[in-house]
Formats: C-alpha cells, structure tokens, sequence
C-alpha cells in the first residue's frame, strides 16, 4: 500500500512538472509570433495615438480621453477619481482579475486563496482606469499610430469588456492613487487569460502587431523593439 502511494505521488510530481515545463516553454516560444506584422503605417495627420504601457508585469492600452471617435469622459468620469481632475489628456485601460486587483494593493498582501482562483479562472474581473496628462515614451512605454476605423474597433473592444458597456458599473472605495479608479468586468483570469493576453487581444483587435498569445508583458512590448 505504501509503495502505491508513493508512487501515485511521484507521478503526481511529475505530472505537475511536465505541465510547468510545457507551460513556460509555449508561453515563450508562441509569444515571439507576430500577428499583424504588414500593417500598414498610418499618416500622423490621420492617425489616433494610442500607448502600451507596462508597469513590468502588467500593461495597459492608453487612449485619447477624446476625439470625434470617442469621448470616454461619458462613461469613465473624472468624479469618481480621488482628485477630481479634469485636466487630462489621456485615460489607460487595464484589465484584471479582480481579486489581485482590490485585495492585493502589495505583493506581501497575496493569499494563497486569491492566487489560486486567478490561476484557475473561478473569480471575477476588474477594469482599472488611469488618467494621465502626458506619457513619455520609453521602453515600457511605446506609442501606435492607428487609423481612425482601428482606433473605433479598438474602442469597441475596451467597452466590450466592461460588464456594462454602456454605463460601467464604478466600484467605489477603490484605487491604487489620486486618479484612478475601478469597474466591473468580463471574463475571467487564468493561467492561460492573463491582463497581458487581455492588451493583446486589444491590439489585435485593433489590427496591429501583436504576439499569436502571450501572458506576460514582454509578450507584447518584444514586437515593438
């Protein structure tokens, strides 16, 4: 009986190791394939910028507050910030699992309940808004010239991601600062659907470069060197 056991542990072990293996290997090779690598590059005078930005682990897909095409100031208001500033130029988008989100403003404030559901995509998410005045490019912040029909399909893709596209349900009593703030979302996180596969699919959606599917930020910023 003990001999079975152990057994049944050791390819217990390794199965959890193989799949580890497996996992880190596709997460990096199917990450270097570029979707979208013949845009076509876009006349300024014609074009929306928008950014990708990445705080090192997760990033964000920044757009004008407004133009012809958008004004998100409809939805995403600057009352429900902490600073009730007005003067911005530009809102960031970012989506998540909602338990890392509003229970984990630090690393040291991780629990093993919240990192589990987030792996196995059993909790809710949440969209975090950021208001800046300018962004100064860098390498984790790159900026896209994208035609004004992208920039609208790009924008169908940000609403669609709020649980309520058209009035986006504000969580209050949340933010990380002065001008930020939280919404409920769709979808699920998981090991295989993470906040950078979410900016991927933005970008892809927006018919520009983007990597075949990644989880992980660098995923994304390596088709933009």
């Amino acid at each position: 009986m003990l001999k079975k056991t152990f057994k049944f542990l050791g390819w217990t072990l390794f199965g959890i190791f193989g799949f580890l293996v497996l996992y880190v290997l596709s997460v990096y090779l199917i990450s270097k394939i570029t979707v979208n690598s013949d845009v076509v590059q876009v006349e300024e005078q014609n074009a929306v910028p928008i950014y990708i930005l990445s705080n090192g682990v997760h990033t964000d897909i920044v757009v004008p507050i407004k133009n012809e095409i958008k004004d998100w100031r409809n939805e995403i208001q600057f009352s429900q910030t902490q600073s009730k500033d007005s003067l911005m130029n530009f809102i960031a988008f970012g989506w998540g699992d909602k338990g890392f989100y509003l229970d984990t403003p630090e690393w040291s404030d991780l629990k093993a309940s919240t990192a589990l559901k987030a792996a196995f995509g059993v909790s809710s998410s949440a969209m975090h808004t950021t208001f800046f005045k300018q962004l100064r490019e860098g390498d984790d912040c790159k900026r896209i010239m994208i035609s004004k029909e992208n920039y609208q399909l790009l924008v169908n893709y940000i609403s669609d991601s709020f649980r309520d596209p058209i009035h986006p349900e504000w969580i209050e009593g949340h933010s990380y600062g002065k001008k930020d703030a939280f919404y409920e979302a769709k979808g699920s996180y998981s090991l295989f659907y993470t906040c950078n596969t979410w900016a991927n699919n933005a970008l892809k959606a927006a018919n520009q470069k983007a990597s075949l599917w990644t989880v992980y930020d660098k995923g994304i910023f390596c088709h933009y060197k």
